[in-house]
């Protein structure tokens, strides 16, 4: 698998971490671990699916997946390439009209946020594209055109980075209290734009933080411990949920995009 990366235009970054085009050379299998961006994806060539035990669900050409606390597998057949937007905390907000958490473990296909035919469109032009920077050119202009004046909501961003900077380890409680909020319109407001509850979101910020930072620490129950858990049964069950494997075997393994 090759991972290509690119930046979006200065007036887009506010709202989109990265661009993404992922390429398979051989069919394969790759798990995708939570993380805590939304996603779109549109495929430049081949097919993708997604399994769920023995099924095998195709995805189609323009996907938009929610949050998620648990692993997606993708199945990539051979030569095929898909081209990945990354949303920054809130950005799919700047795009699309739908709370963001009514997308929350799901993935539905892009015309539900953007007009058909204006997708099929882009699709093809990218499909026909020569080189990723003229497909990544032709989705930023798409993406530009469809942006809406949406303002930030500085509490919320606040509290993303409150989260972001203890690692996860936060009650939602003490975050409403930082924010001079109460906690049920605070959890409200978080779900819409976000994608998650403040809960969930910390929930899935702790666990990536441990496997980003996994090779700086000296062991995993080192790593455990920096994460804020102190009982190892209750790391392990967490980690297998949030990953599909015990943390032995994940880090064991080659590594996820």
């Amino acid at each position: 698998m090759t991972i290509s990366r690119f930046s979006p235009s200065i007036s887009l970054m506010p709202f989109i971490r990265e661009y993404m085009v992922i390429e398979a050379e051989q069919e394969l299998i790759n798990s995708l671990v939570p993380d805590t961006f939304m996603a779109m994806a549109i495929r430049i060539k081949g097919t993708t699916g997604v399994l769920s035990g023995n099924d095998l669900t195709q995805i189609p050409s323009g996907i938009i997946s929610g949050l998620s606390d648990t692993t997606r597998t993708v199945s990539y057949a051979a030569n095929s390439a898909n081209l990945i937007i990354a949303f920054k905390d809130g950005g799919m907000a700047a795009f699309s009209p739908v709370p963001a958490h009514e997308l929350f473990a799901k993935s539905i296909s892009a015309g539900n946020i953007f007009p058909p035919a204006e997708l099929q469109i882009l699709s093809e032009k990218i499909q026909d594209a020569i080189t990723h920077e003229a497909r990544i050119q032709l989705l930023d202009q798409f993406l530009l055109n469809k942006l809406k004046a949406t303002p930030s909501d500085p509490m919320i961003n606040r509290a993303v980075e409150l989260i972001r900077k203890h690692k996860g380890i936060i009650r939602v409680k003490d975050l409403a209290t930082a924010l001079h909020i109460s906690q049920d319109p605070f959890e409200k407001k978080f779900r819409a734009r976000i994608g998650s509850s403040p809960k969930k979101f910390a929930s899935i910020t702790r666990i990536r933080n441990l496997i980003n930072n996994y090779a700086s620490y000296t062991s995993l129950t080192d790593a455990s411990y920096d994460a804020g858990f102190y009982d190892q049964s209750h790391f392990i069950k967490e980690f297998r949920q949030f990953t599909g494997k015990s943390p032995s075997a994940f880090f064991s393994a080659p590594p996820a995009w």
